[in-house]
């Protein structure tokens, strides 16, 4: 169980991958990088072949917050194009769907750790508010966090 789901398809990628939304006091936790610290992402990754998309979000909250979380419920399902802009997937079209969990989050929660490492290179956890103006992904989370509702949501982005 250690294959991250990304399968090379012709030229491009498919990757399978969740996110959590992590909310708290009106903001919501991202993570951004030291290589593009303008843009922050959602905590998650891929997930791995043989787990749920469940067992994902849990072990990768984990692995980024040091905090075990449970699943409250799937808000968002999102399929995504876009062109990769990292070393390794330059410039290959990429679909990739994408499942964001809302989590249920202790009242006293705080990030254990500030600064982890992945890939060889330093990721953060920062908390924002959805009209924050920083770039960050997805974006529907800027309109869609500010009145979160009890049903599952489904967006499309294209860019190719």
């Amino acid at each position: 169980m250690s294959k991250d789901m990304t399968v090379s398809c012709e030229n491009g990628l498919i990757n399978i991958r969740v996110g959590a939304i992590i909310l708290k006091d009106g903001k919501f936790l991202m993570v951004g990088n030291n290589i593009r610290p303008e843009y922050l992402y959602s905590v998650g990754g891929r997930i791995k072949f043989g787990e749920t998309a469940e067992e994902a979000v849990i072990r990768e909250v984990y692995e980024e917050t040091g905090i075990r979380m449970e699943v409250d419920r799937l808000g968002f399902v999102h399929e995504n194009y876009f062109y990769g802009d990292a070393e390794g997937n330059l410039g290959k079209l990429i679909y990739e769907i994408s499942f964001f969990y809302y989590m249920k989050v202790p009242k006293d929660y705080e990030p254990e750790s500030g600064i982890f490492t992945e890939d060889d290179h330093e990721e953060f956890l920062k908390w924002i508010a959805p009209d924050d103006p920083i770039k960050y992904y997805p974006e529907f989370f800027r309109t869609e966090l500010l009145h979160p509702v009890n049903e599952v949501k489904y967006f499309v982005t294209d860019e190719r």
